[in-house]
């Protein structure tokens, strides 16, 4: 019996080293896309009308620091300076507060109030605008139900006004303080707790020398985040008090519908470069800090 042997071809298999890969950066190169679109493009025409100024009677236009001096002058300078205020003032009480929240509800043994909170704190920190102004209004205005029943009126109270302003503020800054210190809660470990206890550290020792050290970066990072949100508030500041506060978001609204002066929409785009000046500039000292938070919480 002879054995017949068949050649059977088999297409050669490619080298893994052979093989050819996309490059990393093609995955992102809609995301640069888009990011040019949505926020390049603007940012360029807001600098170049920041610089620029119109000639009334020629119609010429020349590059000139004339917007930003007139927009660090008289009620401009006052607006920015109010928004600063307000923005500092709800950030920090919005810090301390939501900071005892999220560290109730992180210790807490019940999962359902853990999830409440949350799932309210998302709600809440989403609630803002003329729906939360008109909310305020009707509960503590000058003919709001509290208001009525409490005698606020009488003791002085006034919802427009700064003190106002605050409190409608903590309505959605604390919410969203707990959504952003709660990851933070959660990485502090137990046995760091256990080890100064050990040796024979009290509570207040041990989040004065190991858990504010730890959560400061994350702490100042909450802050940027609830400063960053009241300064650039609109509606509901201009649904509630319209002009009896300064802000600096209302007197761009001014500047650009002409309410005030008319021909000043140049100089609402110094205002908002202002804006991005001041965030910049917070933003300057929370990084640096949020690198040494993420090695604390990495190790």
């Amino acid at each position: 019996m002879t054995a017949t042997l068949t050649r059977v071809d088999v297409a050669p298999v490619a080298s893994p080293k052979r093989r050819r890969h996309a490059p990393g950066w093609l995955a992102v190169v809609p995301l640069l896309a888009f990011v040019a679109l949505a926020f390049g493009i603007p940012a360029l025409a807001m600098l170049n009308g920041a610089f620029t100024v119109k000639d009334p009677a020629t119609g010429a236009t020349s590059y000139t620091t004339a917007n930003l001096t007139a927009s660090l002058k008289g009620a401009y300078l006052t607006a920015l300076l109010g928004s600063v205020k307000l923005s500092a003032v709800s950030a920090v009480i919005s810090t301390v507060f939501g900071l005892l929240v999220a560290q109730a509800v992180v210790t807490s043994r019940f999962r359902a109030l853990r999830e409440a909170v949350l799932t309210a704190s998302g709600v809440l920190a989403n609630f803002g605008g003329v729906p939360l102004a008109f909310a305020f209004v009707a509960t503590l205005g000058n003919s709001g139900v509290l208001t009525r029943h409490l005698g606020l009126a009488d003791k002085g109270w006034s919802l427009y006004s700064f003190s106002g302003l605050v409190i409608v503020y903590l309505y959605f800054l604390i919410p969203l303080m707990v959504l952003t210190i709660t990851p933070a809660l959660d990485g502090l470990r137990v046995q760091w707790r256990e080890a100064a206890r050990n040796n024979g550290a009290t509570a207040v020792q041990y989040w004065r020398h190991i858990a504010l050290p730890v959560l400061a970066p994350s702490l100042l990072g909450g802050f940027v985040l609830l400063f960053g949100s009241a300064f650039a508030a609109y509606a509901t500041a201009a649904a509630m008090v319209g002009s009896s506060v300064p802000l600096v978001t209302l007197q761009i609204a001014d500047a650009i519908s002409g309410n005030v002066l008319v021909g000043q929409e140049n100089v609402a785009l110094a205002l908002s470069l202002d804006m991005v000046l001041v965030a910049g500039l917070v933003m300057a000292v929370y990084l640096p800090l949020q690198r040494r938070s993420a090695r604390w919480l990495d190790n």
